[in-house]
């Protein structure tokens, strides 16, 4: 995984100083290289930490691939507009060099006037020529860039292919990973009938969320270790923007005391710290919710996702699976129509930080860009 960030790091510069194809061969690179962590995640000893970290550098190398391969269209683009618009002055170029020949030399041209004009045209054709030549040199470089950029995107669907299948084989592999998985300590065990009741008698997530704080009252030992130091700079649980901040309305003009992320179809959600799960289900309209709780009256809540992981009452290391977005992958995202990457980022997920009863800004928790 070192080499897979140092890849990234080589070309996580703006696209727009790059060649439009560096970024993209780069990623390709990266997919290799997760692919090669995906074989060695079958003997790792922690393997759903390996399989994460596999799934993670897929996700990362599938999505640099496409911001590549989106620079390296745009970049086609502008080189073909740019010849169109040349295409009478390069004919008028291709006409003047014809006539020159290889022999073009001042010497040899005859000139009605005699040898003053001789003379004289030699000169203008000494100027020109150099000119000239830079010209067509030029018009070589652009069109041998825009047939290198045809090239690698004509490629590249082998590449994404691979990427696609090897990101769903790291993501199966790390589903029989957790399922196998025995060795997490528990702090209490689901009671389904209290969780039931608590799901029929609330109709908001902010009563279910207070509820669970009564639940597994007298269970077991609340958890003790605090992470108030961590506060803004834990990582977000997702790959992904900020699509709506606290207190944004949404398309209906309702507004939520959580954030909207935008990420990647069926990209992998983690815990961000180590933490219990209070509850992972369907809940209400938020689809599949996960409910964690880092410390005692601070929960996190993460709805909207497509597959849930792990069992209620289990504590999580930091940086475990929780759960998947949902959506399907899909090979042709880089159209350079797509700024940004935006159109690609097709679900979203809500994340809800709660102080005892009361909810408080996410963005207070995690590292990230809060301007």
């Amino acid at each position: 995984m070192k080499r897979f960030c140092l890849i990234l790091a080589l070309w996580a510069g703006p696209l727009a100083a790059q060649d439009g194809g560096a970024a993209a061969r780069a990623a390709a690179d990266a997919l290799d290289v997760a692919s090669i962590g995906l074989d060695q995640a079958e003997t790792a000893r922690d393997r759903v930490a390996a399989l994460t970290d596999t799934v993670r550098a897929y996700e990362d190398g599938l999505t640099a691939m496409r911001e590549g391969l989106r620079a390296a269209a745009i970049r086609e683009t502008e080189l073909s507009l740019k010849l169109r618009s040349q295409e009478a002055e390069v004919q008028e170029l291709l006409s003047v060099l014809t006539a020159l020949g290889n022999s073009g030399q001042p010497q040899t041209l005859l000139h009605p006037q005699g040898p003053l004009g001789m003379a004289r045209s030699g000169m203008l054709v000494a100027a020109v020529t150099p000119g000239l030549a830079k010209k067509a040199a030029d018009l070589r470089t652009d069109l041998k860039e825009v047939s290198d950029l045809r090239m690698l995107q004509q490629s590249a669907a082998q590449t994404l292919e691979k990427g696609l299948t090897g990101v769903q084989d790291a993501r199966t592999a790390l589903s029989k990973a957790i399922a196998d998985r025995t060795d997490l300590p528990r702090r209490f065990t689901q009671d389904p009938i209290r969780t039931a009741i608590l799901i029929s008698a609330t109709e908001t997530l902010q009563g279910f969320a207070s509820g669970l704080s009564q639940i597994s009252e007298g269970d077991a030992p609340s958890t003790t270790t605090r992470i108030d130091d961590r506060m803004g700079l834990l990582q977000l649980p997702v790959r992904g923007v900020v699509l709506r901040k606290a207190g944004d309305p949404d398309a209906a003009g309702i507004t939520r005391p959580g954030i909207v992320m935008a990420t990647q179809p069926q990209a992998l959600v983690t815990t961000p710290v180590a933490a219990t799960i209070r509850y992972n289900g369907p809940l209400l309209d938020y689809g599949l919710v996960t409910i964690l709780e880092p410390q005692a009256d601070l929960l996190l809540v993460l709805a909207g996702l497509d597959t849930v992981y792990g069992e209620i009452g289990q504590v999580l290391p930091e940086g475990s699976p929780v759960g998947t977005m949902g959506g399907s992958l899909k090979m042709n995202n880089s159209s350079p129509s797509s700024e940004g990457g935006g159109a690609e980022r097709s679900e979203t997920l809500y994340i809800e930080v709660r102080e005892g009863d009361a909810p408080v800004d996410p963005l207070m928790w995690f590292a990230t860009d809060k301007g």
